[in-house]
C-alpha cells in the first residue's frame, strides 16, 4: 500500500491511497464467505458455493463492493498511522480507481488537530478580586441564618411586607384558565420576589379572605413568557418573628456556644468562599490571556458539530426540564436568535481552542493522571450530576467515557501549570498565592468537544 498526505489547510488533510489488488485478498475471501452464508444456489450446500458460481450468479461487482467495504476502514487507519495524523471525526472517502485484479485507489479528506506552538506564558499577569470580608458581610450571613429560624403566627390584620401569606392562584390567558395555571395553598413571603411580578402589590393590604387580580408575565409552564391575568386569594396572613441575636440563638442554630463564636465561624467560611472564587477567577483570566497569545485554528466541521451539540443539550434537556421552548427562552432573555447563535458559536470555539491548547501543554509537560486524581475528579462530577459515585462511575465505564474524564483532569493540571507561572494580584495590589489543591478541577467549556472527539471511531464509510 502506498499513501501520501496533502495539507489542504491547517486543520484538514487529504490522504491519497493506492492498494495492490493482492492486498485485498483477505477482504475478498471474507466477502465470498459472507455472501455464501446469505444465499442459496440449487445443487450446492449452503456455505459451499464456489467463488466462480457466486460471480456468475450475483456478479463480481457485488463481491468487490463487499470486499472494499470491509477493507476501507483498515486501509484508512493504516494510512493515518503511516502519516502520523491525529484525525477528528469521520473522513470523506472517495474511491478514485477500482480495477479488478489490479488496483484499488481512494482519497480520504479528514479534519486533523492543528499543530500549535505553545506561547511563552511566563509573563501573564492578571488582577482578581480581594478576599477581604467586611463586618457587613458577616452581618448579612448571620441574618440569613436567622431568617431560616424564623417562626410564624397567624394575625388578623392586613398583609404587609415580610408577612407570610397562604394564597390560591388562578392564571388566565386570553380569558381561558390554564390547565397548569391553578395552585392552592401556596406559602409566600411578601417582598421575597420568588413568585410572579406584581404579586407583592396585589396581596399587600389584603386580609384573610381577600382577593385581587393583576397582570404578569408567566415565568414557566405551558404559557411561559405570555401575559396572564392572575387572580390571587389570601387564605391566611402570618407574621414572621425572628429570634433574638444572642448566645441562645447561636446554640440553637449552630455548634457554637456564643454569638461571637458563630460570627467568627461565618467570617472564616466567607473568607474560604472568597478564596475559592478568587482561584476560579484567576484560572479564567489566565486562560483568556493564554488563548489571546496563541494562534489556534478551529476545524469548521468540528465547530459546527459542537454548536449543534450545545444547542441540542440546551433545548432538549435544560429548557425541556423547565417546560420552555427556545422561542420563549429567547424572549425571557431578551435575545434575538442571531445573538443566541453568535454566543453559542463563540462559546463552542473557545471550548475547542482551549482543549487543543491545554492538550498540547499536557503533551509537552508530560503531565500524567494518577488513579487518585481521577477518583477525586469522578467524585466531584458525580456530586454535580446528582448521582452517587458508584452510579456515575458505572455510567462512565459503560459509556466508554473514561478517556474523557482523564482528559479533563489532565487539562486541569495543564491550566494549573500555567496559573502557577503567572503573576496574580488582587485589587489591593497584593500578590495572590493560589493553592494547588484544586488543580485537577474541570477546566472550561471543553467537555463536549472532548467527548465528541473521543466518541468518533474514525472509521471510513464506503
Amino acid at each position: 500500500m502506498k499513501s501520501a498526505v496533502e495539507t489542504l489547510n491547517p486543520t484538514r488533510v487529504r490522504l491519497t491511497v493506492e492498494v495492490p489488488f493482492e492486498e485485498l485478498k483477505p477482504s475478498l475471501d471474507a466477502a465470498y464467505k459472507k455472501i455464501n452464508e446469505q444465499v442459496s444456489v440449487p445443487g450446492f450446500r449452503k456455505g459451499k458455493i464456489p467463488a466462480r458460481v457466486i460471480d456468475q450468479r450475483f456478479g463480481r461487482g457485488a463481491v468487490l463492493e463487499e470486499a472494499v467495504n470491509d477493507a476501507l476502514p483498515k486501509l484508512y487507519q493504516s494510512a493515518v498511522e503511516e502519516g502520523e495524523l491525529n484525525p477528528l471525526g469521520q473522513p470523506e472517502v472517495d474511491i478514485t480507481d477500482l480495477k479488478d485484479n489490479e488496483l484499488l485507489a481512494f482519497t480520504a479528506e479528514v479534519d486533523v488537530r492543528p499543530e500549535i506552538e505553545i506561547p511563552d506564558f511566563s509573563g501573564i499577569s492578571v488582577e482578581v478580586d480581594a478576599t477581604e470580608v467586611s463586618d457587613e458581610d458577616v452581618d448579612k450571613a448571620v441574618e440569613q441564618l436567622r431568617e431560616r429560624f424564623a417562626s410564624t403566627s397567624a394575625v388578623e390584620r392586613a398583609a404587609a411586607e415580610g408577612d407570610v401569606v397562604k394564597i390560591d392562584l388562578e392564571a388566565k390567558v386570553d380569558g381561558e384558565v390554564l390547565e397548569d395555571g391553578v395552585a392552592e395553598g401556596v406559602d409566600y413571603t411578601i417582598g421575597s420576589g420568588e413568585l410572579l411580578d406584581g404579586i407583592d402589590d396585589a396581596v399587600t393590604g389584603l386580609e384573610a379572605g381577600g382577593e385581587a387580580t393583576f397582570t404578569s408575565e408567566l415565568k414557566g409552564g405551558s404559557a411561559a413568557g405570555k401575559e396572564a391575568e392572575v387572580k390571587v386569594t389570601v387564605q391566611t396572613v402570618s407574621a414572621r418573628e425572628l429570634p433574638e441575636l444572642d448566645d441562645e440563638f447561636a446554640q440553637l442554630a449552630s455548634e457554637f456556644d456564643t454569638l461571637e463564636e458563630l460570627r467568627g465561624d461565618s467570617r472564616k467560611r466567607l473568607e474560604q468562599q472568597k478564596k475559592n472564587d478568587q482561584a476560579t477567577q484567576a484560572q479564567e483570566k489566565v486562560l483568556d490571556e493564554l488563548l489571546g497569545l496563541a494562534e489556534i485554528p478551529v476545524p469548521e466541521k468540528l465547530l459546527e458539530d459542537e454548536v449543534q451539540s450545545r444547542k441540542h443539550n440546551l433545548v432538549n434537556h435544560q429548557l425541556g426540564q423547565m417546560g420552555l421552548d427556545l422561542e420563549t427562552y429567547l424572549k425571557i432573555q431578551d435575545k434575538s436568535e442571531e445573538d443566541f447563535e453568535a454566543e453559542l458559536k463563540e462559546q463552542a470555539e473557545k471550548g475547542i481552542r482551549t482543549q487543543f491548547l491545554l492538550d498540547e501543554i499536557v503533551n509537552k509537560e508530560q503531565l500524567n493522571v494518577s488513579q487518585e486524581e481521577l477518583t477525586e475528579h469522578l467524585m466531584r462530577r458525580a456530586q454535580s450530576s446528582g448521582m452517587s459515585p458508584d452510579q456515575f462511575a458505572q455510567a462512565v465505564v459503560e459509556g466508554g467515557q473514561v478517556p474523557m474524564l482523564v482528559g479533563e483532569v489532565a487539562r486541569g493540571k495543564a491550566l494549573a501549570t500555567v496559573v502557577e507561572g503567572a503573576t496574580v494580584k488582587d485589587t489591593n495590589g497584593e500578590t495572590v498565592e493560589l493553592d494547588d489543591e484544586d488543580e485537577t478541577a474541570e477546566t472550561v467549556e471543553a467537555e463536549s468537544a472532548d467527548a465528541k472527539s473521543e466518541e468518533k471511531d474514525e472509521k471510513a464509510e464506503a
